[in-house]
This record gives C-alpha cells, structure tokens and sequence, in this order.
C-alpha cells in the first residue's frame, strides 16, 4: 500500500465523516468508490479522476449524488478488507467495491481473493449498504487456469448476493495506449471518459434500486 495513497484515503474519507452529517446537501445520496489505484485517480488531478468525473456525469443527468474517492493506490483485496469498517461509515447510500487488479498483478491466490471480496460484500450487506461490484479481467500472461480462476469469482458473487454488477472495471481502456498513462495500466483523463461513459448506465441503475429499496 503506497503510504500517500493511503493519507489521501484518510482525507478522503474524513470527508464521508463531515459530508454525511449537515456539510452534505440534504437529499444527496450518498456513495463511496472503495478500490485502488484504479479508483484513487492515480497521477491525475483529483477531479479527473474516477470518483469526481462520475458524479459529474451523474449529475448532469439530473441525479443528487455525492461520490467520495476511498481508494488506495497498490491496495489488494487483503487491504480493502482490514480497512473496510474504518472506511465506510454508517450514513453511506451504497458502495462502488472495485478491488481485485492488484491481487491479479501479483499472481495471488483467486481462492483468496474470492474470500476477501465475499466477506467485504457480506459485512456491507448486513449493515444494509447496497453494493455494485466493480469486476475485473486477469491478465492473459498469468495463464488460463488462473484467468479462468480468478475471473469467474466477480460474476459469482454478484450473483450469489443480487448484486448491481458491472462486469470489467476498465472496458474500453485496456490494451489501448492511447487512453492509459505512460506505465500502459492506468487511465489518463481520457481513458477515465471512456469508464464513466460506459459505467454510468449501470451507475444510474444502482442509484435506482438505492431509492427503491
């Protein structure tokens, strides 16, 4: 975990602390993008990144949302899960859970990664916080058990709790150098356009069933 990803997360998530009491417009609902790298707008101003260019876009479809970056860069499914209930207070609408691409880069067990996501998804359903679930692809050079291994535990598990899902995080950006910084993995501002083009859809039908329930 890169030590000022993770000062950045505290800050950020300062802020649901302040935000979910009078300082958050009143009717707002509320929700936490909890990821890594890939949520935490690595190399990127923080209103380029994910969490702050989606809910612009939600916004200019006319919905009252507030989205709080909690994402730490380098952060592995193990991370997410010891930091999960200091992160995400009561008072929170729902959760964007995207986690997982670290734990692929690093050839870690999918078994462990299951594990990890499923009791993160577990211990938010029962504090009664909607989930969608942000899937991942493994890399093809980690090997076809492993990719077959390690992409089926996103698709489970959105359908063993119900769960808003969206299948692979960085559609549309991944493998295209023209949308991805210098290091060939993450988004550059216009590969976050490409994301929240095609999540917000799924994002709007998440706000939906929040409301709804």
């Amino acid at each position: 975990m890169h030590f000022k990803g993770l000062i950045a997360a505290l800050f950020s998530i300062a802020a649901v602390f302040a935000l979910s009491g009078h300082a958050m417009a009143e009717g707002a609902v509320k929700l936490v993008g909890f990821g890594d790298s890939l949520m935490a707008a690595y190399n990127l101003a923080a209103d380029e990144g994910f969490p702050a260019r989606l809910e612009a876009e939600l916004r200019a479809r006319g919905h009252d949302v507030e989205i709080i970056d909690a994402g730490v860069s380098g952060d592995t499914t193990s991370g997410g899960l010891a930091r999960l209930d200091w992160s995400i207070p009561d008072g929170v609408d729902g959760v964007i859970l995207e986690l997982g691409a670290n734990d692929a880069l690093r050839g870690l067990p999918p078994e462990k990664s299951r594990e990890n996501l499923e009791a993160m998804i577990a211990r938010l359903t029962e504090r009664g916080i909607p989930v969608l679930l942000a899937g991942m692809l493994a890399p093809p050079n980690m090997g076809a058990d492993y990719e077959t291994s390690f992409n089926a535990i996103y698709p489970d598990l959105a359908a063993k709790y119900d769960l808003t899902f969206y299948p692979f995080f960085l559609d549309g950006v991944a493998g295209n150098p023209s949308l991805q910084l210098s290091d060939g993995m993450h988004p550059n501002p216009q590969g976050i356009s490409t994301m929240v083009e095609r999540f917000a859809s799924v994002a709007e039908a998440f706000l939906t069933r929040i409301k709804s329930e």
